[in-house]
């Protein structure tokens, strides 16, 4: 018995010298020798025997190691067979069971993979989380637990036979948070692995694939830059001849790819296909992994060909994927990826030379009928599919094809934005081909779901934190539950979370670079994964909350309906404007749906023309205005009619701004006018003139709706000569307003105002303490509560400590946009800047009206592509009912006169005295009448347009 107990010894020891060459060298008939004798070192070792674990250990591991040589399902069966046997007869805390659990966890990741049964992925964590908590911490193994545990979730990042099955395993747990553990686990492995250590280039590699893992989910170009950093690194350690090579050169070549498809940088592309053809080169025939490794080389050299043209690159493309289709074999899950991938190919050649060779036809047909639909969410099959059918004008293919993306874009599992992107295709394609289909609506209903799930808690911005931030008092109001318990119960856990947990996660991540120590990265990879455990925490509350009758959709987009049964007494008009379309949907009171009025005369292109020739115009009268604030300061004198400037750009009717104005008026506001039936105010006999919102977006964000008219000629007619215009950044700005009716506390009552006119290393504003001075004294006349600071004498604490005290405030001060980061543009004081996030975080309940006489107040951002973020639509975001601003900078004089006209017209009493009130609610009508006093003054000049024309007003 002792002597067949030594032998079975030496043969487990024989054994496992045979696979430790095979993973030097990938001689596969050293590794069957291996698995042949530990095979005969497992039958003569006795059951019960202190070595039989080991010994099956062993023989499970080189099962393990052909499988990922060949791919042959048996063996990983075999593997997990014996595996899960060495553990069961391991006794609980005997030195090697946390080897054998983390081996019986890495077969059951790899099972996985292979068959995709969910049971196998829970497994092979299990089993390998026991490894590493069995495992002390200065333990020479603990890096490769660490490592293999922190490959689980992501399941081996890169596939051997495809060119990401990465995205497989993540479409199937769906879990960022576990990339984010595997990338922590990986590097406290690498912070436990000595320098030289020969497992050291595989840590790497898995560290670098589990951050372009992230990278395909976040779109981060910190993640991406980080994975080809310690890929390449990885690729640097590992000895030549090493097996493990192509492996390693096979997943830097896809990183380059990655970051080249995000940048365009053809010196990316270039690595990349040298990488790959390296990997080609080094894989021995017959290895599983060949085929995977020629469509990732084809892939990138098609990419190549996309971009330069070159037709040398997609010859070799098409002999990569040929290469990839006739080394995989018939009936294999990875073989309609490889023939979607070589079909591809030879449309790309047939598209360039109109040559389409007899087996494109072949392999475009064998893709048809390959295919599952489950596949053809790849954005590339998708399009090429949609341009074949389109070129062949086969309707079949082209309904397929739709089909197909349909399946995609509602597919219970995969990446949000996989799906948004098959959404909005298939809309794109039923517009162009399909006009009339009512499915348009639906996809994009579709694409809409998805924006708002891409947008969630995982890729928390500076804006989602200040929202969430300042959440409390806003989210409690809306939690308006049916009981008290219930209000009180998930109202402060929602509360609590956004105002302190939420406040500054998500942004750690950013802050990464390639250079930072492991020790801060790792810290930071922390704070990404508790930020991630609060997102899960607060879907958790969001669901709690929508599961109570009437509150299905808390937090969720409005309903048409619903946001139509909050549209106050007048208009709301969205103006939708495309590359195809243009048209306006007026939302009016009493109807159930938005009333549709096409605007055919108007496009994209010429939003974005008009736009160009105001800021021309702009930058001509900025100059002029300079000079007119240096005049002043010299103590010039005016006319009593103010500056009369010779006008700026040609004269005529055909002067710049008077043409845009013109434009806008005939192409945009006079059809949705007359669509809505509104009359010239001398047929309405009098009475004040309605109210219209206008809520503008993409470019039409810029141009000044509001002042649309015809200024030249006999027949002159504007906007203001039938409503009185308002803006809105969304249409719930408005109805929640409308239907929130603000109930100021009397103590709250009253108007705030500061004068800020010499704020160091800004231009003087003279004139701002005389306004501000002067509105105080109307408003002490008018017996309305009022305060006002200037210069020095304010803090931005004590402005926010006012605007908590005061309903209304007016600040006269310069006013700085950032593009960058919206909610760091601010208010400069002399004591510092107020910052809209700061504001936008106080709770200002009484918030009712904000006169912004500042420069840069509503100017926008042209790099925002959707709606102008600004100081004044941030003033709304911070909670007040309605606010004055400005489009472009304004002159002081002009600033001063609106001013106080303004609040001349709101504090006149119309039925007798006020006591001591201040209400906003005709703070539109104040401004209209305020800029009509203003253009009575001036001349019919594009310089006296630019004048006036920026007063806007927004909200309530």
């Amino acid at each position: 018995m002792e002597q067949e107990s030594s032998f079975s010894a030496q043969l487990n020891n024989c054994g496992i010298e045979r696979l430790r060459t095979f993973q030097q060298t990938g001689d596969l008939s050293e590794l069957a020798e291996g698995i042949s004798t530990l095979r005969q070192a497992v039958n003569l070792t006795p059951h019960g025997h202190a070595d039989l674990p080991s010994c099956l250990n062993n023989l499970g591991a080189s099962f393990q190691a052909r499988y990922e040589r060949t791919g042959e399902l048996s063996d990983i069966l075999y593997a997990i067979a014996v595996q899960q046997k060495s553990v069961d007869l391991t006794p609980h805390g005997h030195a090697d069971l946390p080897s054998h659990l983390n081996n019986l966890g890495y077969s059951l990741a790899r099972r996985f993979e292979r068959i995709g049964e969910l049971s196998d992925i829970a497994d092979a964590i299990s089993a390998q989380q026991k490894a590493v908590d069995l495992t002390p911490h200065d333990h020479a193994h603990l890096p490769a637990w660490l490592n293999n545990l922190a490959m689980v979730p992501t399941c081996e990042i890169v596939s051997p036979t495809s060119e990401s099955l990465s995205s497989v395993a993540i479409n199937r747990t769906g879990e960022l948070s576990d990339i984010a553990s595997s990338i922590s686990m990986l590097q406290k492995a690498l912070d436990l692995t000595p320098h030289g250590h020969p497992y050291l280039p595989m840590l790497l590699n898995n560290l670098g694939s589990s951050f372009e893992c992230r990278y395909e989910r976040t779109n981060e170009l910190s993640d991406i830059a980080d994975a080809i950093s310690v890929q390449g690194k990885g690729v640097d350690l590992i000895p030549d001849g090493h097996a493990e090579l192509p492996t390693l050169l096979n997943n830097l070549g896809n990183s380059f790819r990655c970051r080249f498809e995000r940048t365009g940088d053809l010196s990316d592309i270039a690595n990349a296909i040298s990488a790959l053809q390296r990997a080609v080169d080094l894989t021995p025939h017959g290895h599983t992994g060949l085929p995977g490794r020629f469509n990732n080389l084809g892939t990138c050299l098609a990419r190549r060909f996309q971009r330069t043209g070159e037709l040398s690159d997609i010859g070799d493309a098409i002999s990569a994927h040929q290469k990839a289709v006739d080394l995989t074999p018939h009936g294999h899950t990875d073989l309609a990826g490889l023939l979607n991938n070589l079909g591809t190919s030879f449309q790309s050649r047939y598209e360039r030379t109109g040559e389409l060779s007899a087996i494109a036809r072949k392999q475009l047909i064998s893709l048809r009928t390959a295919m599952p639909p489950t596949l053809l969410n790849s954005s590339t099959s998708q399009t090429h599919s949609t341009s074949r059918a389109i070129s062949n004008r086969n309707t079949g293919d082209l309904e397929t094809c739709l089909s197909h993306y349909k399946a995609a874009a509602i597919s219970v599992v995969g990446p949000p934005q996989d799906k948004l992107e098959a959404a909005t295709r298939r809309a794109r394609a039923l517009i162009k081909h399909f006009p009339q289909s009512p499915d348009i609506i639906t996809s994009f209903e579709t694409a809409l779901g998805q924006v708002a799930l891409i947008a969630g808690l995982e890729q928390t911005s500076g804006l989602n934190k200040a929202v969430a931030s300042s959440g409390p008092s806003r989210t409690t109001s809306v939690l308006r539950l049916t009981t008290y318990e219930v209000t009180t119960r998930i109202s402060h856990r929602i509360s609590r979370m956004s105002s302190k947990q939420l406040e500054d996660a998500g942004s750690s991540r950013s802050q990464s670079n390639v250079d930072m120590p492991m020790s801060e990265k790792i810290s930071l990879e922390n704070e990404a994964r508790a930020h991630l455990g609060l997102a899960r925490k607060w879907e958790d509350l969001l669901k709690t909350a929508r599961a109570i009758p009437g509150f299905e959709s808390f937090l969720k987009p409005l309903s048409c309906s619903s946001l139509m049964r909050g549209v106050p007494e007048s208009s709301i008009v969205v103006i939708n404007i495309a590359d195809r379309r243009c048209d306006a949907l007026a939302l009016l009171p009493g109807l159930d749906k938005p009333l549709h009025i096409p605007l055919p005369a108007f496009s994209i292109k010429k939003a974005s023309e008009y736009r160009n020739v105001l800021a021309s115009q702009l930058r001509e009268h900025h100059l002029r205005a300079r000079e007119e604030q240096e005049n002043l300061l010299r103590d010039v004198q005016f006319s009593a009619r103010g500056v009369r400037p010779a006008p700026i750009g040609r004269d005529g009717e055909n002067a710049p701004v008077c043409w845009v104005l013109l434009n806008l008026w005939y192409e945009v506001v006079k059809p949705i006018l007359d669509g809505l039936g509104f009359q010239h105010m001398h047929q309405t006999g009098g009475q004040l003139p309605p109210r219209l919102w206008w809520c503008p977006t993409g470019p039409l964000s810029f141009l000044p709706l509001h002042a649309a008219g015809i200024y030249r000629g006999s027949n002159r007619e504007s906007v203001s000569d039938y409503v009185v215009s308002s803006y809105t950044p969304t249409v719930t700005a408005v109805t929640e307003r409308a239907k929130n009716r603000l109930s100021v506390d009397a103590k709250a009552s009253g108007l705030f105002l500061t004068s800020q006119p010499n704020v160091p290393g800004a231009s003087p504003i003279p004139g701002t303490t005389s306004e501000v001075r002067a509105i105080l004294k109307r408003a002490e006349e008018s017996g309305v509560r009022a305060m006002k600071c200037e210069g020095e004498e304010l803090t931005v604490g004590a402005c926010l400590m006012r605007m908590q005290d005061y309903s209304s405030i007016h600040l006269a001060c310069h006013g700085s946009q950032n593009a960058t980061e919206p909610l760091r543009s601010r208010f400069l004081f002399h004591r510092g800047s107020l910052e809209l996030g700061r504001i936008i975080q106080s709770d200002l309940k009484n918030a009712d009206l904000a006169f912004l006489s500042a420069c840069q107040t509503s100017t926008g951002e042209e790099k925002l592509s959707d709606e102008a973020i600004h100081l004044t639509a941030g003033m709304l975001a911070a909670g007040y009912r309605r606010v004055i601003g400005t489009m472009w900078s304004i002159g002081d004089k002009p600033a001063q006169e609106v001013a106080i006209s303004f609040y001349d017209y709101l504090l006149t009493p119309l039925n007798g005295a006020r006591n001591g009130g201040f209400d906003g609610a005709l703070s539109a009508f104040a401004l209209d009448h305020a800029t009509r006093r203003l253009r009575l003054s001036l001349d019919d000049s594009e310089h006296s347009l630019l004048t006036w024309i920026p007063f806007v007003h927004f909200g309530c």
